[in-house]
């Protein structure tokens, strides 16, 4: 069973909905006691920033993330998700987060039409089993305003070009995140989802 954390912020039931599709049993639940059962965890999101922040701790749910991962489960951040798993966010000020990845999140800079809605393609820069063979040109449905600075390359899985080309996918060992969303996207997203269900089988 994969554990997909409700704090309160985002689309759950489409993501919840995108692992049935795929024959994977996923749950939503907001208990820390779940999440440290379950053999895969799942961190979606859409909004605030601080906001997700101040409800994980408040329901207990960002230690639990942190022992998820030193646990070495597979996990998978998407959208705010993504984006929750590095040390800090410039929306609204200055926000910490997570610390699981080194960097930064930052806006998207001025210029560009935000947020970036839509589909658009992604580039594979560093070998990632949720991504080992896609077809050239794959693209997949993105919203949001805000995009991840790794401190390090090697965190950058894929890239994306909107005016700048920023990372769409950071992974390293059982951690991945992803800014788009691969519920609302298509096939090709439900495949990154079965594949992350087959990384938590083989655990």
């Amino acid at each position: 069973m994969i554990a997909i954390i409700d704090y309160g912020m985002g689309n759950l039931r489409s993501v919840a909905k995108g692992f049935e599709k795929m024959g994977i049993d996923a749950r939503v639940t907001d208990s820390p006691r779940v999440v440290d059962d379950a053999p895969g965890v799942v961190l979606p999101g859409v909004g605030a920033f601080s906001d997700a922040m101040s409800n994980l701790r408040k329901l207990g749910l960002e230690e639990a993330v942190h022992r998820a991962v030193k646990k070495g489960k597979p996990f998978l951040g998407i959208c705010l998700g993504l984006q929750l798993l590095f040390e800090s966010s410039e929306e609204w000020g200055t926000s910490e987060g997570l610390g699981v990845f080194p960097g930064r999140v930052r806006k998207l800079p001025p210029g560009l039409k935000v947020p970036h809605m839509g589909w658009n393609t992604i580039k594979v820069q560093n070998p990632c089993p949720l991504f080992s063979d896609l077809p050239e040109n794959a693209a997949f449905y993105f919203v949001h305003s805000y995009y991840v600075e790794p401190a390090e390359p090697s965190l950058a899985a894929c890239t994306t070009d909107y005016g700048i080309e920023f990372t769409s996918v950071a992974a390293r060992d059982n951690v991945f995140g992803i800014q788009f969303h691969p519920e609302k996207s298509s096939a090709l997203g439900l495949r990154i989802l079965q594949k992350f269900g087959g990384l938590v089988e083989k655990c």
